[in-house]
């Protein structure tokens, strides 16, 4: 009797510690030092939410820069996918994240592969193959990559210029503000922020 008190007593302390008073003060010390990191590293424009700088966007829009391929789609849904069809399902099953895992060998990679550079050079006439940024063409591992790489933003200021009417030499300015190199200066690579270069072009062609 005496051990199963004592189990008790740990049992209901560690809970207190772990499930409550840890926690709490987790979340208390994120929500003061760490205020926009903590809540999402949400982006706003004229106080209206408008992504976070984590997640990646598809843009489609000729006008702005592309990001990475994503297996997942950035999880983006419409209010219909919400709703179960005749057989009581959902098409949207919830925030997630992941890539497709399909070798080099599988033709189902190949085709897809194949499909957005044939898209890539037809928006982007004067780029050669050769040209296209790897990462332009293969998604990452979460399949939500908010980056692409400086050479990725270059290779696309033309297009986005001659679809603006933003100069070349602003363009690249705009990347350049939103370029940030390796984390600690060791780790990654260099890193554009999509949605932040395409938020600044948004603002320009909204004066």
């Amino acid at each position: 009797m005496k051990m199963l008190q004592k189990s008790l007593r740990l049992t209901i302390a560690l809970m207190i510690i772990c499930g409550i008073i840890y926690p709490l003060f987790i979340t208390g010390v994120g929500q003061v030092l760490f205020t926009k990191q903590a809540n999402g590293s949400i982006i706003t424009t004229n106080g209206k939410a408008v992504g976070s700088e984590l997640i990646g966007q598809n843009f489609t829009d000729p006008r702005f820069f592309r990001g990475r391929v994503s297996s997942v789609n950035y999880n983006t849904y419409t209010e219909a996918d919400t709703k179960p069809d005749k057989s009581g399902k959902v098409a949207y099953s919830g925030v997630a994240s992941g890539s497709q895992n399909l070798g080099p060998s599988n033709k189902l990679l190949k085709e897809r592969v194949q499909k957005d550079i044939d898209d890539f050079l037809k928006t982007h006439p004067g780029v050669k193959k050769e040209d296209i940024p790897t990462d332009l063409l293969t998604s990452s591992g979460s399949g939500l990559d908010p980056d692409i790489s400086p050479k990725a933003a270059v290779v696309q200021i033309p297009a986005v210029s001659k679809a603006t009417g933003i100069s070349k030499e602003d363009l690249q300015k705009i990347v350049d503000k939103y370029t940030e190199g390796r984390t600690f200066g060791i780790f990654g690579e260099s890193r554009v922020n999509v949605l932040k270069v395409n938020l600044e072009i948004a603002a320009i062609l909204n004066k």
